[in-house]
């Protein structure tokens, strides 16, 4: 059996294929990075910065407990004060959605129930986020990212 040398020419298309994918992979990479970003969170982050610590303040003066999970097809959402009671809010404003896009993203329609707020949805298994802006009664804004992870059914 003999072989064909190994010659300048296949060198050099062996090297030019091999970049070649790793170029394309790439690109197909960064492409999808950029078509599944969702934006920016605010549109100037100087005047955001300036009542930061206010506002940090007064949320965590507020000492709520935040937890969310999906209960069937319902959303529930659990706002308690430090005494553990539950807290209705003056206004409630939410994005339920998935931390990698936007495709996904709901906006619930809460209805207090039994001490908890509770929304229909229609999600599929995974990783999920409820981006929520709550306030209370006072005026004061409670923001709060929940991750809520939901299992396959089995």
């Amino acid at each position: 059996m003999t072989t064909a040398p190994i010659t300048g020419r296949k060198v050099f298309i062996f090297t030019a294929s091999a970049f070649g994918v790793i170029i394309a992979v790439n690109l197909v990479m960064a492409y999808m990075a950029v078509s599944t970003f969702p934006g920016l969170e605010t549109k100037n982050s100087y005047v955001a910065s300036q009542s930061f610590d206010e506002d940090r303040a007064a949320q965590l003066a507020l000492q709520w407990t935040v937890a969310a999970d999906v209960e069937g097809d319902a959303l529930v959402l659990s706002i308690t004060d430090q005494a553990g009671v539950p807290v209705e809010v003056a206004a409630l404003e939410a994005t339920f959605g998935r931390a990698t896009h936007v495709n996904d993203d709901m906006t619930p329609e809460f209805t207090f129930v039994n001490g908890r707020y509770v929304a229909p949805v229609d999600v599929a298994p995974g990783n999920w986020n409820l981006r929520m802006l709550a306030t209370a009664n006072d005026g004061t804004k409670f923001r709060q990212r929940v991750v809520v992870y939901i299992r396959p059914k089995t």
